[in-house]
């Protein structure tokens, strides 16, 4: 697959589950394009791994950012999908994998600790995804499915915060690194 470089910061977001996976596509921290939780029956990763191309078809991304597989708690088809989306090959395309912890360490400078509130922070940064906010879920409640749209979400915003980062790293030593074009720094909470 060949493509051309015609956004300058899209950015795929994917969160593998074991009925699918939740997906959330940004051009920037506030500008959704799309977001969605495809259905992936007995966790066939031939499937969900078409899923994830036929998105990056669709959609043309710079970067795809995974959850980081190695020191993941997630169960072992998972791992084992997340390991296959990071190999997968297109001219152009970045992969960047972050682990739950830098995700969590992101979000806690910004008052978000638990995974509902990380959700919150992620309805009220993008407004786009309130709707999609799932309920505040009691200890014997199952995690909604819906999860997993902020789970890829919070990975996506991540990205946009490091990148914003490294650029202001960058600009004091007066070195500003061509991969890096930041059009908006990330704000999370207002």
């Amino acid at each position: 697959m060949t493509r051309p470089n015609s956004h300058s910061s899209r950015v795929l977001a994917i969160d593998p589950t074991t009925h699918g996976f939740g997906f959330t596509i940004l051009e920037s921290p506030t500008m959704p394009v799309d977001w969605g939780m495809p259905v992936i029956r007995k966790g066939d990763k031939e499937k969900a791994l078409v899923r994830v191309t036929a998105l990056i078809k669709q959609y043309e991304p710079n970067v795809l950012i995974i959850e980081e597989p190695k020191g993941s708690r997630r169960c072992g088809r998972v791992r084992e999908l997340l390991e296959a989306i990071s190999l997968i090959k297109v001219k152009g395309l970045k992969i960047r994998r972050f682990s739950t912890k830098r995700v969590k360490k992101v979000f806690r400078a910004f008052g978000a600790q638990t995974k509902y509130e990380i959700a919150r922070a992620i309805a009220h940064q993008v407004p786009e995804l309130a709707s999609w906010l799932p309920r505040f879920r009691k200890p014997w409640m199952s995690e909604d499915k819906r999860t997993s749209i902020f789970d890829a979400a919070a990975l996506a915003l991540t990205y946009f915060h490091s990148r914003s980062i490294r650029a202001r790293n960058s600009e004091r030593t007066g070195l500003i690194p061509d991969s890096i074009v930041v059009s908006a720094p990330p704000v999370l909470l207002n």
